[in-house]
């Protein structure tokens, strides 16, 4: 459940807000089977959890039914991974092992990982309405907000919960008709055939 906003590693270990830890289980009836980003503050209390130094979340298994992942927003140096990482093993979850997966993530939807790993194969994404998201920093509410908008990333097969569980927080934002398709790239394309076109 980390989540550097800079750098992994730094001094501090930063988690998610009760409310979005407590709408995740809500819209997971219950259960969260993996934190694959925890820490020794984490609220989370996933039934598997992965911290460094002991595992390395992008190593272990993610073959779990439920699972929420607030990743390290910025570079991790000593092992050369960033957030595109961790959305794409979010996103290989889902579809290799049919997980229900809730990531927290900066909404930075010209990357290269919204692009590959969210628009075209998420379920949905829930846009949070908070100015500024208030992670907790070692376990505690500390009342400093987030620099950057933050949005709830959904794969999974069950829109309906997802959204009614989330549109309080948020704008909830069905992504299905995107399956398939390549976003972000000249032509989008499903099943070969050109679909419609991007401004270069």
């Amino acid at each position: 459940m980390t989540a550097g906003r800079k750098i992994v590693g730094q001094s501090k270990e930063w988690g998610t807000p009760k409310k979005y830890v407590d709408a995740v289980r809500e819209c997971f009836h219950g259960s969260i089977e993996l934190d694959p980003c925890s820490n020794k503050f984490s609220i989370v209390r996933a039934k598997v959890e992965y911290s460094l130094p002991k595992h390395d979340g992008l190593k272990e298994t993610w073959k779990f039914r439920t699972i929420y992942v607030n990743p390290p927003y910025g570079l991790d140096p000593q092992h050369g991974k960033t957030i595109n990482d961790w959305l794409r093993k979010c996103e290989e979850a889902h579809r290799v092992h049919a997980a229900e997966v809730i990531a927290l993530v900066p909404v930075a939807t010209n990357t290269g990982h919204w692009k590959k790993y969210v628009f075209g194969r998420a379920t949905a994404v829930c846009f949070l309405y908070d100015t500024r998201l208030r992670f907790l920093e070692n376990g505690e509410d500390v009342g400093k907000g987030a620099p950057m908008s933050c949005a709830m990333i959904y794969w999974g097969t069950n829109f309906e919960r997802f959204s009614e569980v989330f549109i309080p927080f948020g704008a909830v934002v069905n992504l299905q008709n995107l399956k398939g398709l390549n976003i972000g790239h000249a032509h989008a394309k499903r099943n070969g055939q050109v679909h419609f076109e991007f401004a270069s």
